[in-house]
């Protein structure tokens, strides 16, 4: 059965992931497709996302294909059955594509790992932090304002909806230092990582301008898995649209790369009060700073 209207990312991906594991595996599309009963076109429309496929076929495929990996096979099969509906689907026509596709993602997440340079990430932000965003955007856009706020909001229910979920935030002190959207909101942005931090799946830390042997990295990025490490997606954060990455290569860097940047941060929020009464700095003791510097 083909799709009707836009291929989402998921579709995408999972046809993509068929296609990749066909090739390694030395067939060509006549060949899988002889094994399940489909002709060659059928095949590429598969592999492409512009059809669906019965959970029997694609055991009969991750089988021909040698894919013995319980987790992916899993996580696979639920790519594929999934409808792509959840809460978002009411922001249909009122939010950017790229918006849905993300909560999407988000969603079938079990762990996510982000990295902001200019700004506090979205699932973090207080309305009146995203508003001060929104103030410059596009006049001429023909996405509602008030909707994409109201969407970033609902967003936030993944900080809490599932307790396994786990979540990594580092973010640059640059982003903490932005005034855009006036002290009052900033400070109260402030106070309000330091009361995130202490969910016990959320751990925040801040890298700060001092540290050593570290470029500075401009893109922001978001490192999400599912649950099988090699069905993660990258999201790469741009100005006006974003790129979503999902090569055993790009996923192997990417998470090195935030493992650097998470070794290179000040100790997380909350870590200990040892650290604290040590005089260690840590993430803490910088958003305190922060938030004295908005006092006087």
């Amino acid at each position: 059965m083909g799709y009707k209207g836009p291929i989402s990312q998921r579709q995408r991906r999972f046809g993509e992931e068929l296609q990749r594991l066909r090739l390694a595996a030395g067939l060509s599309a006549p060949e899988a497709g002889a094994l399940v009963g489909m002709k060659s076109p059928a095949v590429s429309h598969t592999e492409a996302g512009r059809i669906t496929l019965n959970p029997e076929r694609l055991e009969i495929w991750l089988d021909a294909y040698g894919c013995t990996n319980p987790a992916y096979r899993a996580t696979l099969a639920e790519m594929g059955r999934s409808t792509g509906k959840g809460w978002w689907t009411e922001f249909e026509g009122r939010v950017p594509p790229l918006a849905l596709e993300l909560a999407e993602i988000e969603d079938r997440s079990v762990r996510l790992d982000s990295y902001d340079s200019l700004y506090v990430p979205g699932v973090l932000q207080l309305p009146g932090y995203t508003e001060a965003i929104y103030e410059d955007a596009d006049p001429e856009s023909r996405w509602e304002a008030t909707a994409e706020v109201r969407f970033r909001m609902e967003r936030q229910r993944i900080l809490t909806d599932n307790k396994q979920r786990q979540f990594r935030f580092v973010i640059h002190e640059a982003a903490l230092r932005m005034r855009f959207a006036g002290e009052t909101v900033m400070r109260a942005q402030l106070l309000h990582l330091l009361e995130t931090a202490e969910l016990p799946n959320v751990t925040i830390q801040v890298l700060p301008f001092t540290a050593p042997k570290h470029a500075p990295l401009s893109a922001s990025f978001l490192f999400c898995d599912p649950g099988c490490t090699d069905l993660s997606t990258i999201i790469l954060s741009g100005p006006k649209r974003a790129e979503h990455l999902g090569d055993p290569a790009d996923i192997a860097a990417y998470h090195q790369k935030f493992q650097q940047l998470s070794d290179r941060a000040l100790p997380a929020i909350g870590a200990s009060e040892s650290l604290r009464k040590l005089a260690c700095r840590d993430s803490w003791g910088l958003v305190q700073h922060l938030l004295y510097l908005l006092q006087s």
